[in-house]
């Protein structure tokens, strides 16, 4: 079984991952890693927190000379910014002057403040924002890079480009993988449109301008997979299911969409279904289209996985919404934590480490294998099945 989990805060000493199920005498590119890693703080509308970061992995366990060893891989990604939150993020019990604690009591509309305050029982929001934040995303990402260095052996590839940022355009755009492949890597916004990006820009500098926030739509899309990953033999083997939860739990995502997604629900079925032909020189099934996003009854197609992310604008305004402080019961406006203005190309880097580790998942479901050798003879098996199917 493939499966990771995270823990760390914000602002705490660090965030860690532990990921298991990697087969034995696979490499480990760290430096890979870490430029997902930096992908991740860049895009134009950052705030000030990327300015402190400059994220690095540790491996702390489950690699040796450079290779896998099939037991759990543990991960650290230090906070540069713990020096300043040492008192207030300390593990031990401290004496904190209350004007010092950095107390949280006026909850954030659209954050996890008030609603896990409630759940909780806790009187210092603090402690249910500083793991609902979304630097616990870096984590992930660091997961997801491994995840990625395991499905470039099998030939699969992941790349994320920003569709729509701010309702611009006003139509999402449509790229082929190699025109999303192409995006430069300093691109501000990770848009294959000059003109649309230019004038999401201006879009971001009036909304800074106004201590305002913005959404968009970032769009993941994976080459090169197998068809017959996943199942359609119960729900929770279904793996649009189970990437539409991964790119959920991504925060300030709000919507997921696969293949034509919403779209398919107004038009007739002969424009929703991709037709099917055959390859005689590839001796493979095609499709001349694919508005599946390459998933057809929970399972892979052969064709490209396409699957688009939501995000709201964050939530987190440098002019503050109207709140109610938990103690007075009075209004006021709400808490002010550092904030970006907008995080869709971040989303997109974040959204690539998902799908890569629900297809890594997917893949050792299928192929299983204790070693890489091994889990590539069994891949090399069942491709010799389908080109005699």
């Amino acid at each position: 079984m493939f499966r990771f989990t995270t823990a760390g805060e914000s602002h705490g000493r660090a965030l860690v991952a532990i990921v298991e199920g990697l087969p034995a005498g696979m490499p480990v590119d760290v430096e890979q890693i870490n430029h997902e890693l930096h992908r991740r703080q860049q895009g134009y509308g950052r705030g000030a927190r990327m300015k402190i970061e400059s994220d690095r992995v540790e491996i702390l366990s489950g690699v040796r000379h450079g290779l896998t060893l099939g037991s759990p891989l543990a991960v650290m990604i230090e906070n540069k910014d713990w020096a300043n939150w040492t008192e207030v993020m300390s593990v031990e019990p401290q004496e904190i002057a209350s004007e010092k604690s950095r107390r949280v009591k006026r909850p954030r509309p659209g954050h996890a403040d008030l609603a896990g305050g409630l759940k909780y029982d806790t009187r210092d929001l603090r402690n249910v924002l500083e793991r609902a934040s979304a630097r616990e995303t870096a984590a992930r990402v660091a997961c997801g890079a491994v995840a990625k260095q395991l499905l470039a052996n099998f030939g699969i590839e992941i790349r994320s480009h920003v569709i729509q940022l701010g309702g611009i355009p006003e139509q999402p755009l449509e790229l082929t993988f190699d025109q999303i492949a192409a995006i430069a890597d300093d691109a501000p916004l990770r848009c294959g449109d000059a003109e649309a990006q230019q004038c999401m820009i201006e879009l971001i500098d009036q909304k800074k301008s106004e201590g305002d926030t913005l959404g968009g739509i970032f769009e993941v899309v994976a080459r090169g997979v197998v068809p017959g990953l996943g199942s359609h033999t119960a729900w929770d083997l279904k793996l649009d299911g189970r990437l539409a939860q991964a790119v959920m739990s991504i925060p300030a995502v709000k919507a997921v969409a696969i293949g034509a997604g919403t779209a398919a629900s107004s038009l007739p079925g002969s424009e929703v279904h991709d037709e099917i032909g055959y390859n005689e020189e590839t001796k493979e099934f095609i499709r001349a289209t694919n508005r599946a996003g390459g998933l057809e009854g929970g399972v892979t197609n052969g064709e490209e996985l396409r699957v688009r992310g939501h995000l709201k604008p964050i939530s987190t305004l440098r002019r503050p919404l109207r709140s109610v402080d938990i103690d007075t019961k009075q209004e006021e406006r709400a808490a002010f934590e550092r904030s970006d203005i907008t995080v869709v190309p971040a989303g997109g880097v974040i959204g690539e480490a998902m799908v890569a580790l629900v297809i890594t998942s997917a893949l050792r479901d299928k192929f299983g294998g204790d070693s890489l050798g091994e889990m590539k003879r069994n891949f090399g098996g069942y491709r010799e099945q389908l080109r005699g199917y």
